[in-house]
């Protein structure tokens, strides 16, 4: 059986794929394209081959609870041994995306919000005015609690040492405990491996020796509101920098995946905003800088080749599930053998409460257009998408109204209502709010 692995690099360009991934192997697809601007909904379409809208995984249902069997549900059910490393909090047990994983192992800001590691962001939050003695009571809670203890204990050590500017030098957002996982796993002979790669995510903060800037401060919906607290030129250097410190750790862990797995499909799930259409990050609309994403699929070849056919991430499913001789339903295909000229969405489904609320305590009024759905397609070298106050057109080459065609494809989507989220620990909120998503 063929050992298959997809590695997301979660928030990469596309033009920066191109300048920093050049020594990456395999056939690369040039309009490939997303179906969100963000993690959530992107992975969910991964994961189920359908639009998120379809699956039920975006604004308001950002669980991974849907009724069918996900990817690795079907791959673990055919005798796949199933594993998977996320840097993404996102991507974790508290969303449901560990369902069908025999393994899930995740970086240092999974292990923060894991169910029994101590709430040492809760506990800090509210003692904070206590002074020294909270200390003997956090280790006492450590002790006494339900909770794992060693690890509850390592994990409060490791924050406060950061918190006095140690250890700035190793400090990842988890690229080198992805690296450990890989070389230390004895892979078998029918294995799946999912990673998820946080290093192109905002705070943009990479270890201090591949920093040229100092790292900037950067809340993106609060800069497209108003502006960036920082300077701009500052910012996308800071991003430039972190890609190139992924590049270089996805280059040694590429080099690892390749003694064991005979396919690997490496892309992003979403882009970023550097500044285009006067936003940044990636909660704001679905412009060709979030939706254009980075994919390149390897079979064992030694050289690079590109394909200009237009193809999506829902095609990474379809793909994996060809490779493993799977049959179910998916909206994808093949990558691996020609691909027939089709339009593929791109979705936008309003913003979050997190965020809109988040924006509304900050002082900003009359956003309730940001809760607006978009969507777009893309074909043939063309992409034409709805914005807040219009539509904007990339390329050329489609017949008749895009505004037509778009509808037309909207209305063969199987769209199913949202359902109610779990409520969120303060630990999860925290790394969300850490990397912008509240």
């Amino acid at each position: 059986m063929t050992n298959i692995a997809v590695v997301v690099l979660d928030t990469l360009r596309k033009d920066a794929f191109d300048k920093h991934f050049e020594w990456l192997p395999g056939k690369r697809f040039e309009n490939a394209w997303s179906t969100s601007h963000w993690t959530v909904p992107a992975h969910g379409s991964l994961f189920t081959g359908k639009y998120a809208s379809e699956a039920g995984v975006y604004r308001h249902a950002e669980m991974l609870n849907c009724d069918d069997s996900v990817l690795a549900e079907r791959l673990r059910n055919t005798g796949y041994t199933t594993r998977a490393f996320s840097g993404n909090p996102n991507i974790s047990r508290q969303f449901e995306f560990h369902r069908g994983f025999s393994q899930f192992e995740g970086s240092w800001r999974l292990q923060a919000i894991d169910r029994n590691l101590f709430d040492w962001d809760k506990f800090i939050a509210k003692t904070e005015r206590m002074g020294p003695q909270r200390f003997p009571l956090a280790l006492w809670k450590c002790i006494s609690g339900d909770c794992s203890t060693v690890p509850s204990l390592r994990r409060g050590v490791i924050l406060k040492l950061r918190d006095m500017g140690y250890g700035s030098k190793s400090v990842d957002d988890g690229a080198r405990e992805a690296l450990s996982f890989v070389q230390a796993t004895e892979f078998g002979e029918q294995e799946f491996l999912f990673l998820n790669l946080m290093e192109a995510h905002s705070p943009y903060s990479a270890p201090e020796e591949y920093q040229t800037v100092t790292p900037p401060n950067i809340s993106g919906l609060n800069a497209t509101m108003d502006e960036p607290t920082d300077d701009p030129d500052r910012i996308r250097q800071a991003y430039d920098d972190e890609v190139r410190y992924l590049s270089n750790m996805y280059r040694r862990i590429f080099e690892e995946l390749k003694k064991e797995f005979s396919v690997i499909i490496t892309l992003s799930d979403h882009g970023e905003l550097l500044g285009e259409h006067d936003a940044w990050e990636h909660m704001y609309g679905i412009y060709p800088e979030l939706t254009h994403v980075p994919l390149c699929v390897y079979k064992g070849e030694n050289d690079t080749t590109s394909s200009d056919e237009t193809v999506s991430i829902l095609d990474v499913h379809r793909t994996v599930l060809e490779v493993a001789k799977i049959d179910a339903d998916s909206r994808g295909r093949d990558l691996r053998k020609p691909i027939e000229a089709r339009e593929v969405l791109t979705e936008y489904h309003g913003l979050s409460d997190r965020h809109y609320y988040a924006l509304k305590n900050n002082g900003y009024e009359d956003i309730d257009y940001l809760k607006t759905e978009l969507r777009g397609f893309a074909k043939d070298g063309y992409y034409g998408h709805q914005t807040f106050d219009g539509f904007e057109e990339h390329g050329s080459g489609v017949e008749g109204d895009p505004r037509d065609r778009l509808k037309d494809l909207i209305t063969q989507l199987a769209v199913i209502e949202t359902r109610d989220d779990v409520d969120l620990s303060d630990s999860v909120k925290q790394q969300l709010e850490d990397l912008g998503y509240a």
